[in-house]
């Protein structure tokens, strides 16, 4: 059986201001809680492999948990082109038409960016070669941008794309699955 366990990164104020992608660093006060979380080098969880999206606020989290993760392409935050870097509600004010589509329809992809299709699809590749990798028992640690925590558990429950909205994930939360006969698991307790 593998374990795994999701982090969300310390929050960002591209977070806390809903901007699309970007590449922010995390708030000082985020990677301070991060410290106080028990995971990492000599807490609860000692991991096998230890990954991080390639944001700087995967790494520095990582970091701040005693850790160095080896960074991994696919765990990156969903990937929004045109509209990266830029507000929620500045976009609704310029194309509130466009916007509200994407955000009712998540097989829409921003202008040269991803659908959230498409994030599954990355995400569940990962997954099914982690369990290729680490097909004996392992215990693994992924430090990750928040949509790819909502990915992750989307793919675990077979739920459909559209099921996205109903899953919300805070920075620092943990979410632990097992992999256990080639069938990945959401585990609790």
């Amino acid at each position: 059986m593998t374990a795994l366990t999701l982090v969300a990164h310390a929050l960002t104020p591209a977070l806390r201001g809903l901007v699309l992608g970007g590449d922010a660093e995390p708030d000082p006060a985020g990677l301070a809680a991060a410290r106080e979380l028990p995971v990492g080098a000599g807490r609860e969880l000692a991991a096998d492999a230890v990954f991080a999206g390639p944001e700087v606020a995967a790494v520095r989290t990582a970091e701040a948990l005693g850790l160095t993760p080896v960074v991994e392409p696919a765990l990156r935050d969903r990937e929004y082109g045109d509209w990266s870097g830029r507000g929620l509600e500045e976009l609704l004010a310029a194309d509130p038409e466009r916007v509200t589509a994407w955000l009712e329809r998540p097989h829409t992809a921003t202008p040269g960016g991803e659908s959230e299709n498409d994030v599954l699809a990355r995400v569940a590749d990962w997954l099914g070669d982690l369990g290729e990798q680490y097909g004996e028992r392992r215990t693994v640690l992924a430090i990750v941008h928040p949509a790819v925590v909502r990915a992750a558990v989307l793919y675990v429950l077979d739920a459909p794309a559209e099921s996205l909205r109903h899953v919300d994930v805070r920075p620092l939360a943990r979410v632990r699955l097992s992999l256990h006969e080639g069938s990945w698991s959401l585990a609790f307790g």
